[in-house]
């Protein structure tokens, strides 16, 4: 599935509250989620952004939350079984013979793909497995580091997007990183 795989070590400082300076998932999220959706966040690692996703879906919706790696969902499991939030969050391990969304083809408001396409080696499976996920005129977030991802390598990301038949739409306002908002048309190009 991944080439780059961030280490589980790693997960752990990416859950450093202060994150939320530079990456407050309410200001990211607000202008796109809402009570009762369905949010699908592939690499979600321990849940930095999973369990904000959680509380801003309320008790009627739920985040789906995708990771190639056991500990990582271990984490987010007791983290957000502590925020009183699990029944909210279905955790899912993928692995290297797909993304197993076809349960909830269709059925996806809003995706987050929050620093991790840059670690996919098949970006082009990666957007249709999210392609399909989506109801028509749901949208993705796609956001990359800029230390680790240049601007034509995000550029090239974007396109084969667009070659699946999302529409880059504009931001509500500039959330970082290299971001781009992406709806999904009614037909698939």
């Amino acid at each position: 599935m991944a080439e780059r795989v961030c280490p589980p070590f790693i997960g752990y400082f990416l859950l450093n509250p202060l994150r939320k300076i530079v990456e407050n998932p309410d200001r990211i999220f607000g202008p796109f989620v809402c009570e009762g959706m369905t949010v699908l966040e592939p690499g979600c690692a321990m849940g930095f952004f999973t369990l904000p996703l959680a509380r801003m879906v309320g008790p009627s919706g739920r985040v789906i939350a995708l990771d190639i790696q056991d500990k990582m969902l271990s984490v987010l499991g007791r983290r957000a079984q502590k925020a009183g939030l699990i029944d909210r969050i279905e955790l899912r391990r993928i692995g290297p013979d797909g993304y197993g969304l076809d349960d909830i083809s269709g059925q996806v408001d809003f995706a987050a793909a929050i620093h991790v396409v840059h670690e996919i080696p098949d970006k082009d499976t990666f957007f249709n497995e999210i392609w399909k996920a989506l109801r028509p005129g749901g949208r993705l977030l796609v956001m990359e580091p800029r230390g680790h991802v240049s601007r034509e390598q995000f550029e090239e990301t974007q396109a084969i997007a667009e070659k699946i038949g999302f529409k880059k739409e504009d931001l509500p306002k500039k959330i970082g990183g290299r971001s781009v908002s992406l709806i999904k048309q009614e037909t698939n190009a």
